[in-house]
């Protein structure tokens, strides 16, 4: 068995190297893990022709630049929905994929009520900027988390953040996941959910993406996590243990 190779993706919020940093510390030496950016963010605002596509083949450069011809990869919320898409288009590229409550699994098979979850999702575009990430947030979650409150004054990167999550709203809208591929997808499949998640979003697409696609699929519950205090900042070994268990699976069965 070779090193352990994956590509972290994180989500519409914080940036790489603050999403992943205590988790790549947990997972040791032993793995050569790459915390990237998303494509997204690389300007002062997102490109005009920015689609999931753009963060797949970003995902392709940096695997390639480092001479990986294949690796696992792993994605939160936004960048989820990117490892998604990377694994609908290069399915032979991966070794197998994490998944971190994705944040969009694409647009059929939706239940009444995650339906009526993205409805609410579509409205955050209409509102002001000074109301959007706070209503963000709380569609994330239970009715009863008490979410905290943002930094004040807030990291300069954090000004980018609402224009590149409506970016990724609007390309969820349109974007063509193609179904067929996911469904030939064999590789195991790791789903992390927290357990005061929005149960009619994360745990909807949790039981979608295993009753409809992966054959070897495995779901583990953090009780006390949700979607903006997720386990692989809050409990790093916790998910460091779990993910390399599972890569170390994923070999063992190439």
């Amino acid at each position: 068995m070779g090193p352990l190779r994956a590509i972290l993706l994180p989500g519409s919020v914080l940036p790489a190297d603050l999403a992943y940093g205590a988790l790549i510390q947990a997972l040791g030496p032993d793995v050569q893990a790459v915390a990237k950016d998303l494509e997204l963010y690389a300007g002062d605002t997102p490109p005009p022709d920015w689609s999931l596509d753009t963060e797949v083949e970003g995902v392709l450069r940096e695997a390639d630049a480092r001479g990986w011809d294949t690796f696992h990869l792993a994605g939160y919320s936004g960048g989820g929905a990117a490892a998604l898409a990377f694994t609908a288009k290069y399915p032979g590229r991966l070794r197998s994929l994490a998944l971190l409550e994705p944040a969009w699994a694409g647009n059929w098979d939706w239940s009444p009520a995650y339906a009526e979850i993205w409805k609410q999702y579509q409205q955050l575009e209409t509102l002001p900027q000074e109301q959007f990430m706070a209503a963000f947030m709380r569609l994330g979650v239970k009715p009863d988390v008490v979410l905290p409150p943002p930094p004040d004054p807030p990291s300069p990167w954090m000004a980018k953040r609402p224009a590149g999550i409506r970016a990724f709203l609007r390309t969820f809208k349109t974007y063509d996941l193609d179904r067929a591929s996911l469904a030939a997808f064999r590789q195991p499949v790791f789903f992390a959910l927290g357990g005061l998640s929005n149960p009619d979003d994360y745990g909807d697409t949790a039981s979608r993406l295993s009753r409809v696609f992966f054959p070897d699929f495995h779901l583990e519950v953090f009780p006390h996590r949700h979607h903006f205090d997720p386990p692989h900042r809050v409990e790093p070994e916790r998910v460091a243990e779990l993910l390399k268990r599972h890569w170390e699976q994923a070999e063992a069965a190439l």
